[in-house]
């Protein structure tokens, strides 16, 4: 074989490995990719069927029920249009609470969404606690000295 018919094998070779790689990149990030979806698309069937998804909405107020076990939560969320029953075994995040925004994960079996994760979020005004403390101090603070 000749210096240039080498050179175009590995070149050749090179990039059918390239190729290869993205193609299994693009596999895995597909396979793992979550879309989120609205309790209304949810209900209009627009959710895909078995695969892993999320909700996000409101907690409904009334609605968290736990089961005798302890671990087991049943709530809903909801859009104020649509409301998706949601059980979930696991600790609830400190924030969870009814009437706030939540964002489940988890598949859809029976009408009934079993979640594997919840996201509870937090409103514009959320401040850690430790920042809320230093704020607060500097409040009265700053009162002492205006007096």
């Amino acid at each position: 074989m000749k210096a240039r018919s080498k050179r175009l094998m590995l070149v050749g070779g090179g990039v059918a490995l390239l190729f290869a790689a993205v193609a299994l990149v693009l596999s895995a990030f597909q396979q793992n990719l979550v879309f989120f979806h609205t309790p209304t698309e949810v209900s209009e069937g627009k959710a895909p069927t078995g695969k892993t998804f999320r909700i996000g909405g409101m907690v409904e107020d009334g609605s968290i029920a736990r089961e005798a076990d302890g671990i087991t939560v049943r709530f809903a969320i909801t859009d104020t249009a649509k409301v998706i029953p949601v059980t979930y075994k696991g600790t609830l995040p400190d924030l969870f609470k009814e009437g706030k925004g939540a964002v489940v994960q988890g598949k859809l079996e029976g009408g009934v969404f079993h979640a594997t994760e919840v996201l509870a979020k937090h409103d514009e005004n959320y401040m850690p606690p430790e920042a809320a403390h230093a704020v607060e101090q500097a409040q009265k603070a700053a009162q002492t000295l205006s007096q």
